[in-house]
């Protein structure tokens, strides 16, 4: 072998091996130890890696709550299953947080509305609006190509016959891809517990509304005026609901005139308190609307004209002192 290729070999093979070692020293000596809660808490977690969080995967968000940069309930998709799971690791109190879904903010299937011709093309929703917005005469309206459907990572929606996305709130997690795929914005994330809901998101004055959907929203105001709380205000001929001012008494969907706003709970009738009641005003201090009286350790009672049948005094009530009477017990 000629002595200069020999003498190359060996001499890069010393560098080489040098380097090794350094190498070796370094990691040694200045590795940076992981707290051992990083990889607990990322088992505890459902491994969905959908960002739902805010952060790039279920990894990263286990750096975040170690360090102390993130909630131990940060995981909308594990729910408080796995906010309890994370706040035993990291010995603090996970608490108890309100459930998000997706809900849809529009009625206006195939049936309701007006078409305005026939769509040839790429059947997606994206590219039927990006072409002449499909073929439904609302431009505020859901496509119904099923992008939603597509995309979601847990099979929580299908579409219906309807043409309009259906939400399996039992899979839905709240991760938000549904939402962020629809070129509409017809798809919006609510919490679990609202059972009111306004399926319409059209801008439109109530004339065109009139032409293009039997059950948009017409910008009546209707709704608005007879909420008791203030938790449905006009925006843009568009009536938007507050979910956490919303009390779901149901009011606003009794007097829609087009049936745009659904009520997914029970009619209230009629809420009285019996004679369990150890005047505790847990029931006067939950009602919105301060129509319960009575002293403290004395029977209370419930002004029925300015009550609003929302329950929630029912919710309150430790000692089953409060009675309420469905219409659909009737």
């Amino acid at each position: 072998m000629n002595p200069t290729y020999l003498y190359s070999l060996i001499s890069m093979g010393g560098i080489a091996a040098f380097l090794a070692a350094g190498l070796g020293f370094a990691s040694e000596h200045f590795k940076v130890e992981q707290d051992p809660r990083v990889g607990k808490v990322e088992d505890a977690l459902p491994g969905a890696n959908c960002g739902a969080c805010g952060y790039a995967g279920c990894e990263a968000f286990a750096e975040a709550v170690v360090n102390g940069e993130a909630p131990v309930g940060g995981c909308p998709v594990g729910g408080d299953k796995v906010a309890s799971d994370i706040a035993d690791i990291m010995g603090a109190d996970a608490g108890s947080s309100d459930k998000v879904v997706a809900e849809l903010l529009c009625g206006g299937g195939i049936k309701e509305t007006t078409k305005s011709g026939k769509y040839q093309g790429i059947e997606t929703c994206k590219a039927a609006h990006s072409v002449n917005g499909g073929e439904k005469e609302c431009q505020y309206s859901c496509l119904g190509f099923g992008d939603c459907e597509v995309v979601c990572p847990f099979d929580a929606i299908e579409m219906s016959e309807n043409g309009l996305p259906q939400i399996n709130y039992d899979k839905c997690t709240g991760c938000g891809k549904c939402v962020e795929e629809c070129p509409r914005n017809v798809l919006m994330l609510a919490p679990l517990s609202g059972q009111t809901h306004i399926r319409c998101s059209s801008h439109n004055t109530g004339k065109i509304v009139r032409k293009t959907c039997e059950v948009g929203c017409i910008g009546c105001s209707l709704c608005a005026k007879v909420c008791p709380v203030d938790a449905i205000e006009m925006k843009d001929n568009l009536a938007v609901i507050d979910y956490e001012k919303c009390v779901n008494c149901g009011k606003c969907a009794e007097k829609c005139p087009t049936g745009t706003i659904e009520f997914q709970g029970r009619w209230i009738e009629k809420v009285e308190i019996n004679d369990k009641c150890v005047g505790c005003t847990l029931c006067a201090k939950a009602c919105p609307v301060d129509c319960i009286d009575g002293e403290v350790k004395k029977l209370h009672e419930i002004d029925q004209e300015r009550c609003i049948q929302c329950g929630l005094c029912y919710e309150a009530c430790n000692v089953d002192a409060v009675d309420i009477f469905y219409k659909d017990e009737n």
